[in-house]
């Protein structure tokens, strides 16, 4: 259950009731594509840091450790030892990114394994089976995700075969909701919008699957090639046609000015591997730009990776010793980076919540990107 708080323009304030716990909205969902945020994040990790939603991935849980062992554990949120919302993605996009060898028919795609390269039949029956297995909070409804440059009639072909997946989806989710041995009953559903960056696709897409009273919607196929301009002309054509009062979810994005723009537009929920990724190669988030760790002005420098960040790293460690760590192969320097970053996006979403708050959002946004862009700390030093 989805409840609007207020809206500033057509930036939300909400929150998401769940079976696992109620989600304050705007979120961030932190990555765990494996059941684990990669640098050696622990769950207990995640609750310090305040993580709301932890995001796991349908297709790489079912290759390994299988979506079934999974399940005769009792679910992911027992597996894992998290018993916050997790929202598992439905497989889709890896499908189409990773697999090399893939036959696309209306049943659903098969593919090779990317792990051991056996192959796999994944179609909206198959992927809703696997996340029921998985007992994630939400699901996403499985689609294929066209690249943001396809041909015209290819991506009109490809949307008019998710919508297709889409009413399977529902229906195999309801199914799998009322059975006995279904970990999670109440397991959300959202819908995914495509469409490449033809708006007139994607509009006609979302009227149609905003029809369907799903759980919540989400925009895919962005982030994928085009550029931040075109990405934010294609959220201010299609949110609007996406009803209100459900959760919007923008996949796969991304940096602290690309959240800032998405929720000036509309969207509530967002997922990148950004701050994790970059914080493996320690580039660091901060209020002031990012900054490169690995730099040699920060070999003496005894500050922490940002004056008055709360976050665990920074109340305890440098940037000299943590530079120590990245440039010794240790692999606590990852991690205390990891740390950092995911603190810095998820405070960054509390900011954002206590704006819309107070009725005060444009004011912040335009304060927070005028910090970020006059530090990019690296060159201000």
């Amino acid at each position: 259950m989805y409840r609007l708080i207020r809206q500033e323009g057509r930036a939300k304030r909400g929150e998401l009731v769940t079976v696992h716990g109620t989600v304050q909205t705007p979120v961030f969902m932190n990555v765990g594509t494996a059941a684990a945020i990669k640098g050696a994040v622990s769950t207990e990790d995640l609750e310090q840091i305040k993580t709301q939603v932890e995001l796991s991935n349908t297709y790489h849980l079912h290759v390994r450790p299988g979506d079934e062992v999974v399940k005769k554990l009792g679910g992911l949120h027992k597996f894992m030892s998290w018993n916050r919302p997790i929202l598992t993605d439905s497989g889709g996009f890896q499908v189409f990114s990773l697999a090399t060898l893939r036959k696309i028919k209306e049943e659903g795609v098969t593919f090779h394994s990317h792990v051991d390269g056996r192959k796999i039949f994944m179609g909206p029956e198959e992927s809703m089976r696997i996340q029921s297995n998985l007992a994630s909070t939400i699901a996403m409804a499985f689609d294929e995700c066209a690249p943001a440059k396809a041909e015209r009639a290819y991506v009109e072909a490809s949307v008019a075969r998710t919508t297709r997946w889409l009413v399977r989806c529902k229906e195999e989710m309801k199914r799998l909701n009322r059975q006995e041995d279904t970990i999670n009953k109440n397991q959300l559903l959202f819908g995914i919008n495509q469409g490449a960056v033809y708006t007139d696709i994607r509009i006609d897409h979302a009227k149609r699957i905003a029809e369907m009273d799903l759980d919540g919607y989400a925009i895919g196929g962005l982030a994928v090639g085009e550029t931040h301009e075109e990405m934010y002309h294609v959220l201010d054509e299609t949110v609007p046609y996406l009803p209100v009062d459900k959760p919007t979810y923008l996949m796969g994005v991304g940096t602290p000015a690309n959240i800032l723009e998405g929720v000036e537009r509309g969207v509530d929920f967002f997922d990148c591997v950004y701050p994790t990724r970059n914080g493996r190669h320690g580039h660091l988030y901060t209020n002031h730009g990012k900054i490169n760790l690995f730099n040699a002005k920060y070999e003496l420098d005894a500050r922490p990776i940002e004056e008055g960040c709360g976050c665990p790293v920074c109340r305890r460690y440098s940037r000299a010793y943590i530079r120590h760590l990245l440039k010794a192969k240790e692999m606590l320097g990852m991690r205390l980076c990891v740390l950092h970053n995911l603190w810095f996006y998820n405070t960054m979403m509390e900011e954002i919540r206590d704006a819309l708050d107070a009725g005060r959002f444009a004011a912040y946004k335009k304060e927070k990107l005028e910090q970020m862009n006059a530090g990019q700390a690296d060159k201000a030093e």
